[in-house]
């Protein structure tokens, strides 16, 4: 399979020369953020593992530390992400959305509805190795409802596999008869279907959904259900359809008002970075705002995201 993402292996690769490079860069008085950035958005993220290890073995102290006394602000937040093992990333993001003043449920179905079944079984394995709690058990008594037992079920990691022939049409009906078939919404029949199939499988029961409703699964979930529920049913859809349209459309949100999600706008550039981000930057030129990623943010942001999104 091609590879999609925007950030590759550098070729000549030396990693103590690369922890050189960046002790240098931060010695003295002001640290040269340009040779930091070049360097570190032109290495793969095991790279910069590797450069990791290197530093400390050479200056006896932790490389992420020293970048985070010499930065501040927005590319300081960036340069962290960057430095973290992408499971790693995902864990403290989840942790960070369930430990914080609320929930931030939009990184919550972010993660979940996007991430493939073995990518959530890691993501589980490093939330208890790092924060020595469940993610399961935490984010049940962090949510309720309907909208928790789609979590739950995503949680589990455990999709059917390839297309079950026989079931399409009978899901497609099923969903039908759930929600625009009826009146009220049957909630559990979307929750098990949509939570438990393949996304091929269901690529197939949305066509055949459409051909028996004259009009798209959206349109009934949209109708027919509200709040995080929505919203995740939603994105479970439109994963199932494309990832990279759905981080896409998750891009063009975060900059589409006045002022940036820059926490957004990060999470989704750093992340992808190496699955499949020229896809997602194709999508968003052609479908959703052109270059407006390059006119919408500030500081040394600009440059790192451009990097990161394989202008260089």
């Amino acid at each position: 399979m091609e590879y999609r993402g925007s950030v590759r292996p550098f070729v000549s690769f030396n990693a103590k020369h690369d922890a050189e490079v960046l002790h240098k860069a931060m010695k003295g008085i002001g640290t040269h953020e340009d040779t930091v950035l070049m360097l570190l958005t032109s290495r793969s993220n095991d790279q910069r593992q590797q450069i990791k290890a290197a530093y400390k073995k050479a200056y006896g102290k932790d490389l992420v530390s020293a970048l985070k006394s010499e930065i501040s602000g927005l590319f300081e937040d960036l340069i962290v992400a960057l430095m973290m093992p992408p499971i790693s990333y995902d864990a403290t993001q989840l942790h960070k959305a369930i430990k914080g003043a609320g929930t931030d449920d939009q990184v919550l179905i972010e993660i979940l509805a996007s991430r493939s079944g073995e990518q959530i079984k890691e993501i589980i394995k490093v939330y208890k190795k790092e924060f020595g709690g469940k993610l399961e058990k935490d984010i049940y008594g962090d949510t309720d409802g309907h909208y928790r037992k789609l979590l739950v079920i995503l949680l589990q990691g455990s999709r059917e596999e390839g297309i079950d022939e026989d079931n399409v049409e009978n899901d497609a009906k099923e969903l039908y008869a759930a929600g625009k078939g009826k009146f009220g919404t049957d909630e559990e029949k979307f929750i098990t279907i949509l939570g438990n199939r393949s996304a091929e499988h269901l690529q197939r029961v949305f066509a055949a959904y459409k051909k028996l409703s004259g009009s798209d699964i959206e349109d009934s979930i949209t109708s027919e259900t509200t709040g995080n529920l929505e919203n995740l049913l939603l994105a479970v859809v439109k994963c199932a359809r494309s990832v990279p349209d759905f981080f896409a459309e998750t891009l063009y949100k975060s900059m589409r008002r006045a002022g940036t999600d820059d926490e957004t706008l990060t999470r989704v550039m750093v992340s992808r970075s190496e699955e499949d981000l020229l896809d997602i930057k194709g999508e968003h030129v052609n479908g959703r705002g052109g270059g407006v990623i390059y006119d919408r943010t500030g500081d040394n942001a600009i440059l790192i995201l451009i990097l990161i999104s394989g202008s260089h």
